[in-house]
């Protein structure tokens, strides 16, 4: 079985609540502010609505939010899916997976073409909130909990808010590896690790790309070179190495995340290094402005920034009031996981594509179909 990936919270919150472009965006996004009762340019205020209030508002307002969530698999969200349909019942989501680098381009396409499927967006392309917040196309709104999210991780006016901390670095099976696991980028040049290692493709997927960026930094382009004389087994997504490494097929993977706090059964670790860089990011969500369900995706957020969804959450909570798992610290005090780096990166795309181009020719071209499935302009799962 998989282990615990985006697609699950930890815990018991399966149980518990825890430039615009043409006439048709305007009008869309006009029409949502009106029903969420936003005006353009007014002062926007933490939601005081208990969930209770919110769920019965969000009933009455009927239909299926729709959100457009990054990932790596269709059924990635599967298990989020479940803890909020049950904790809210009445209210159903249709969560569609895809690679982040494909949901922008998509909701760029819809926006502009008038056809906005999505409500909620969530997605590891960072640069595009303050761009879609500069277009008027995100609804500012701040969920309960707001004023308690880190600062580095919010809008300040509410465009939009991180939801969870994700992270990026190794992860092993603890029966793959023995007494010794890899403990730095170097460590994985060991010969023992040949053809015993899986990573996602780095010029595939922009949080990958970065975190080998930190390591060549660090160790320069001669680890790189040699990295790749190790028969790694490159693969489209993050959540095929997680499997491969629970599985035993692979003893090591680098470039995926990992339960801070794994089951008895669990197989997996994931490494916080103590000196090598790592990097962590918070999944930023937004409302569309033309949202059709504004009511269940303001519910949508505040459940996420619930302490009780905030703590069941196997990896880091966004908010400073919330403890993370025991044994680590706040993701914030980790200088090495590189919270700030990433975004600047992600801004710079110029610098992007140069290293991105650069290690391509060292781990080669992608290959394979995209991991979640080909999704197309509009889908709705």
């Amino acid at each position: 079985m998989a282990i615990g990936r985006r697609q699950v919270l930890v815990g018991s919150s399966l149980a518990v609540a825890a430039t615009v472009v043409g006439t048709a965006r305007e009008e869309g996004a006009a029409a949502s502010r009106a029903r969420s009762g936003v005006r353009p340019g007014a002062a926007v205020y933490e939601e005081t609505k208990t969930l209770r209030q919110l769920h019965r508002e969000a009933k009455a307002e009927g239909g299926t939010l729709t959100v457009y969530a990054g990932g790596d698999t269709a059924t990635q969200q599967d298990g989020n899916k479940a803890a909020f349909e049950e904790a809210f019942p009445g209210v159903t989501v249709n969560m569609v997976v895809d690679y982040s680098k494909f949901h922008d381009a998509r909701i760029d396409n819809q926006l502009a073409t008038g056809t906005l499927v999505a409500d909620v967006v969530q997605l590891q392309t960072l640069q595009d909130f303050p761009r879609w917040k500069a277009q008027g196309v995100l609804l500012p709104y701040k969920p309960a909990g707001f004023s308690r999210v880190h600062p580095a991780f919010k809008d300040r006016d509410g465009a939009w808010t991180g939801i969870f901390v994700d992270a990026f670095s190794t992860i092993y099976n603890i029966d793959q590896v023995g007494a010794t696991a890899p403990a730095t980028a170097v460590d994985l040049l060991d010969p023992r690790w040949k053809g015993r290692i899986v990573s996602t493709y780095p010029n595939d997927d922009d949080a990958v790309l970065y975190l080998y960026k930190l390591i060549v930094d660090k160790y320069g382009w001669d680890w790189l070179k040699r990295f790749t004389t190790q028969e790694v087994a490159w693969v489209r997504g993050t959540q095929e190495p997680a499997d491969r490494v629970e599985a035993g097929s692979a003893a090591v993977a680098l470039g995926t995340d990992g339960a801070l706090t794994p089951g008895a059964e669990v197989k997996t670790r994931f490494l916080v290094p103590t000196h090598d860089p790592f990097m962590a990011w918070a999944q930023r969500a937004a409302i569309l402005a033309g949202a059709r369900h504004p009511a269940a995706a303001k519910l949508y957020l505040n459940w996420w920034l619930s302490k009780r969804t905030q703590s069941d959450f196997y990896m880091w909570p966004v908010r400073t009031d919330v403890a993370p798992h025991q044994g680590y610290r706040p993701i914030w005090d980790y200088p090495n996981a590189n919270l700030d780096g990433f975004d600047r990166f992600m801004r710079d795309r110029g610098m992007v594509e140069r290293f991105r181009q650069q290690l391509t020719l060292y781990v080669g071209e992608v290959h394979g179909d995209p991991s979640p499935g080909w999704q197309g302009l509009h889908p709705e799962r």
